[in-house]
């Protein structure tokens, strides 16, 4: 009986004619059922632009800070060297006095000297920026030649370097 095949039911036989394949289900539509979620997609899109536009105006208004500190990199290499820390000296107030021109009106910080310059700039870092050797090494510099501010030591026009980059990177900018 080995190589015979069991007669089969007639009525089996029918049954398993009449069987049709397992109906699948339509595909899941990855789209939103509802429109609440269209609402929220709509909105993340919106948060997501105006962040990405406050980061674009917050990097161009500070636009100026970036370039003075390149600079600033600039002047502090050749304070290193002795023959070129007169010249370096000699362009910090300048580079802090362009660094406020490019936010403050002309009018406000052109007439500024002195005490009356490291006041300003007191005032708008939040607090004293300059000790006291700092302070009076920038209400004098713009009137001192390269060849009498070659004098200071290094480690002095270092700590000048020091407070002009503070005030570069924390001054506030109020309307």
């Amino acid at each position: 009986m080995e190589g015979t095949t069991p007669a089969v039911d007639p009525g089996l036989a029918a049954a398993l004619r009449g069987l049709a394949d397992i109906a699948l289900p339509p595909p899941v539509s990855m789209l939103p059922q509802t429109w609440a979620w269209a609402v929220l997609a709509g909105l993340v899109l919106l948060a997501i632009a105006f962040a990405l536009r406050r980061w674009y105006r917050h990097r161009e208004l500070n636009r100026y800070r970036r370039e003075a500190l390149g600079e600033l990199r600039q002047i502090e290499q050749r304070i290193g060297a002795a023959q070129t820390r007169g010249d370096a000296l000699a362009a910090l107030p300048a580079l802090l006095k362009r660094t406020a021109l490019a936010v403050w009106p002309r009018e406000t910080i052109a007439n500024l000297s002195g005490k009356g310059w490291t006041g300003f700039l007191d005032a708008h870092s939040g607090g004293p920026v300059f000790p006291t050797t700092a302070a009076h090494f920038f209400e004098e510099a713009e009137y001192r030649g390269p060849v009498v501010l070659a004098s200071v030591p290094e480690a002095e026009a270092k700590a000048h370097v020091a407070a002009a980059r503070y005030w570069i990177e924390a001054h506030h900018v109020r309307p």
